[in-house]
């Protein structure tokens, strides 16, 4: 989007009688919601500037950057406004919890819940915090931890297990038994993300190119 295009949409937003408008804060990758908060014009362009989340704190009337004191910041990635240009969608790269009690997400106390109703973690929300994990092994490299033996190893060693655990899969696959192929493809990925943090490789990158086959194929089927 250019400067002008920008500009045009922020001119419209609605903001209330205090001068503020909602902004729903969301984890690009998991799309969980992490909070909800409020952003003045200010706020809104300073955000805009830093590409960090800086919101008005109501019950102190003061401009507040998450993080500055926790360190837990969110990298700003998208920003989009809704068909009544009176609320905002804040995609972040989230660095660390959102919630002041330290929970991931600020949303975690139920009210209602349909009984027959299971949540299931979505695949990429899995992946990312394990992906996260690996990421800080690589960087504390505690001892007795098998991630961090096998960044010390290096990258021979972790390509030798990511051929081991394709065998096995390929074995537990001809063998016909759902648990091995479970255990054994889990095992399979997991050696994929160290190598792909080893090489400094994103996950989302690996995403964007399934998307893109994705769209592909949907445009390649028939109506």
């Amino acid at each position: 989007m250019s400067e002008t295009e920008a500009k045009a949409v922020l001119s419209k937003l609605k903001f209330d009688q205090q001068g503020l408008i909602p902004a729903i804060v969301q984890d690009a990758i998991s799309r969980q919601v992490l909070m909800v908060a409020y952003m003045s014009r200010e706020t809104l362009e300073e955000s805009l500037r830093k590409q960090e989340t800086y919101f008005w704190s109501r019950s102190r009337g003061e401009t507040w950057h998450k993080g500055a004191t926790s360190g837990n910041t969110q990298k700003i990635v998208r920003i989009e406004v809704d068909c009544d240009a009176d609320a905002l969608l804040v995609w972040v790269e989230p660095r660390g919890p959102a919630c002041h009690t330290g929970a991931e997400s600020c949303f975690f106390t139920p009210l209602f819940s349909d009984a027959s109703f299971v949540a299931a973690p979505q695949f990429s929300q899995t992946v990312e915090k394990l992906v996260r994990v690996i990421k800080e092994r690589k960087v504390q490299m505690p001892e007795g931890s098998y991630t961090s033996y096998l960044f010390r190893k290096g990258v021979d060693k972790i390509l030798k297990k990511i051929g081991e655990e394709s065998a096995e899969t390929i074995i537990a696959a001809k063998n016909r038994s759902r648990p091995e192929l479970i255990l054994e493809s889990a095992d399979l990925l997991y050696h994929l993300l160290v190598l792909f943090v080893n090489e400094g490789l994103e996950t989302q990158e690996i995403l964007n190119e399934l998307d893109k086959r994705a769209r592909k194929n949907d445009r390649a089927s028939p109506d």
